[in-house]
C-alpha cells in the first residue's frame, strides 16, 4: 500500500465522523473544502503534471455547474434527473475543454495563457447573455434530487455523496498521475524535444490531458450546484480562475495532496475571516506573498523537499565500524 493511499485513507476515516462532531467543524464548511479540493486537483494535473497554465478553468467549473442545474430544475424530480444531470455536466466541461484547448494548444507559454484566459471571458459573456443561465441571478433554488433512492434535500446525506464523489474523482486524479499516460505527461513537461524525438505526438497528449482536466473541472462544478443548490457568475468569472491558481501554488505544483491543502486554506481564510469583508482578499494576499517568497515549492512541496533532503543525508552518513573481535572494552569514565 502506497503513502498517498495511506494518508488518504487517515484523511477519509476523518471525514467521516464530522457529521457527528457537531461545532466542531461544519459540514457544509468541509463540502466546500472538498469541492474547491477536486478543482484545484484539475487544475493541477495541467499545470503540475503537464505544465500548462491556464486561465480558463472557471469556465470549465460554471459551465458544469450551468448545464446540471438547469436540468436540475426541469427534470430534479426523476429518479434518474441526479444522475444524468451531473453526467451531462461533466461531458459540457469536457465539450468546452476541447473547444478551448484545441485552439490554445497550437501556442506555447505566455500565448497560450492569454488565449485560454480570452476563451473564458467568452463563456462569461455567454453566461450572461443566455437566458437559460439566468444571465446576471445565476440559477437559484436547484434541487438536489435523489441519487438512487437516497434523499439528497437531508444535509447529511448529502455530504456522504459530496464524498464519495470526492474520493472518487481524486483517485481518478491519482491514477491517471501515476499511470503511463501520466509519466508520458510529465516528460512532455520537463524536456518536450526529447519526447517527440521519442515518436510521442506531444500536442495530442497536452490536448488529452487539457479535456481530461477540464472534465475533472466540471465533475467539482457539478458538485458545487447541487450543494450549493446554486449557480452565479462568479463561477465563470475570471476570479475563480485566479483563485483556483491561488489554491494549487500554496500547496504545492506538481504534489498530489498540495491543491487539497491549498483549497482548505484559502476557504478557511474566507470563511474564518468573513467578518473582515474584503480585508480577506489583503490577507490571502499577503500569505501568497509570502508563500512565493519564502515556500517556493508550497506547504506540501517544502515538506516532502525537507524530508528528501533528510533522507539523503540519513542515506550519505557512513555506518558506524564494528569493532574488531578481541579488542579490549572501553574502560569504565
Amino acid at each position: 500500500m502506497s503513502t498517498t493511499f495511506k494518508i488518504f485513507l487517515v484523511l477519509l476515516a476523518a471525514a467521516l465522523v464530522v457529521p457527528f462532531v457537531p461545532g466542531l467543524i461544519y459540514p457544509v464548511f468541509v463540502m466546500k473544502v472538498m469541492c474547491y479540493g477536486l478543482f484545484a486537483c484539475a487544475f493541477n494535473l495541467l499545470l503540475g503534471f503537464t505544465g500548462l497554465v491556464s486561465f480558463a478553468h472557471a469556465a470549465f467549473l460554471g459551465s458544469a455547474g450551468y448545464v446540471t442545474g438547469a436540468l436540475m430544475i426541469r427534470f430534479g424530480a426523476h429518479p434518474l434527473g441526479m444522475p444524468v444531470a451531473f453526467v451531462a455536466g461533466v461531458a459540457a466541461a469536457a465539450l468546452v475543454g476541447l473547444a478551448i484547448g484545441g485552439l490554445a494548444i497550437r501556442r506555447k507559454g505566455i500565448y497560450f495563457a492569454m488565449i485560454t484566459l480570452a476563451l473564458s471571458q467568452i463563456v462569461y459573456f455567454l453566461a450572461v447573455q443566455f437566458r437559460w443561465t439566468g444571465g446576471e441571478d445565476g440559477l437559484q433554488g436547484i434541487p438536489r434530487g435523489s441519487l438512487f433512492g437516497l434523499d439528497l434535500t437531508s444535509d447529511t446525506t448529502m455530504y456522504y455523496v459530496t464524498l464519495a464523489l470526492f474520493a472518487a474523482g481524486f483517485l481518478f486524479i491519482d491514477r491517471v498521475v501515476h499511470s503511463p499516460f501520466g509519466q508520458l505527461l510529465q516528460a512532455v513537461r520537463d524536456n518536450e524535444p526529447r519526447a517527440i524525438s521519442l515518436g510521442y505526438d506531444s500536442g495530442r497528449f497536452k490536448l488529452l490531458a487539457f479535456v481530461l482536466s477540464a472534465a475533472v473541472a466540471g465533475y467539482a462544478g457539478s458538485m458545487k450546484a447541487l450543494v450549493f443548490q446554486l449557480v452565479s457568475l462568479n463561477d465563470v468569472s475570471l476570479h475563480t480562475s485566479t483563485e483556483v491558481v491561488l489554491m494549487t501554488l500554496l500547496g504545492g505544483v506538481g504534489t498530489i495532496f498540495g491543491p487539497l491543502v491549498g483549497a482548505a486554506l484559502v476557504v478557511g481564510l474566507q470563511n474564518y475571516l468573513a467578518t473582515i469583508g474584503d480585508l480577506v482578499t489583503v490577507v490571502i494576499g499577503l500569505i501568497f506573498i509570502v508563500c512565493v517568497s519564502f515556500f517556493r515549492r508550497g506547504v506540501v512541496g517544502e515538506f516532502l523537499h525537507l524530508r528528501r533532503r533528510r533522507s539523503e543525508r540519513e542515506r550519505r552518513r557512513p555506518a558506524a565500524r564494528p569493532e574488531p573481535e578481541g579488542a579490549p572494552a572501553a574502560e569504565a569514565a
